[in-house]
């Protein structure tokens, strides 16, 4: 038994842009009009999900994706910290910005840690190897980090090394209790290049 799931990050929108932590902002024209230009390049999958944040909902209707919302999917919750850039965090709380980045288990913010959003993936990643099939979500970039981590068995403090830009997929494909991973495949790109087909 095979599973692929294919997780896609949301269009740019302006958090994304000023390094802010999501705030529940929209994506940016720019951001929206990529990912309309990527919608053939995804196909419909026998199970769509998304992370329930504006920007991943909008980048899979943009998408042409039929989804429903996962909580498992959601972003790491930032606590108190959430709408803030990652300057204004650092001035605020040094200290405690230090030690978020430094310790997978700290949660300064009041939110939630990298440690519980690489558990709480994995555990959505367990699930979805007990089936069969393709699978395709669209969800916020730590996401896929955290997904990334877990699948490599890599130490959680890697989880600040690893880059997910805007609209690509990521490919994990699943058997015998082992994933395997494909990283990420942009999409929507404006400069007439083909892109591969995710899950394909």
């Amino acid at each position: 038994m095979t599973t692929r799931v294919t997780l896609i990050s949301p269009a740019m929108n302006p958090a994304v842009r000023e390094a802010r932590f999501d705030d529940g902002c929209s994506l940016d024209a720019a951001g929206a009009a990529r990912a309309r230009s990527a919608a053939d390049e995804v196909r419909q999958a026998a199970t769509a999900l998304v992370s329930p944040a504006v920007r991943c909902r909008q980048t899979a209707a943009a998408l042409g994706l039929h989804v429903r919302d996962e909580p498992a999917l959601a972003g790491l919750d930032m606590g108190r910290w959430r709408g803030l850039t990652l300057g204004e965090a650092a001035a605020r709380e040094p200290e405690a910005l230090a030690r978020w980045l430094a310790d997978p288990a700290a949660r300064p913010h009041g939110g939630e840690s990298v440690h519980l959003l690489c558990a709480r993936v994995g555990g959505w990643l367990d699930e979805a190897a007990r089936t069969s099939g393709r699978l395709v979500a669209v969800v916020e970039p730590e996401v896929v980090r955290a997904a990334t981590v877990r699948v490599l068995g890599a130490p959680e403090d890697a989880f600040w090394r690893i880059d997910v830009a805007p609209l690509t997929a990521t490919a994990f494909t699943g058997r015998a209790g082992r994933w395997n991973l494909a990283p990420g495949t942009a999409l929507g790109r404006t400069d007439g290049t083909p892109t591969q087909r995710p899950g394909r």
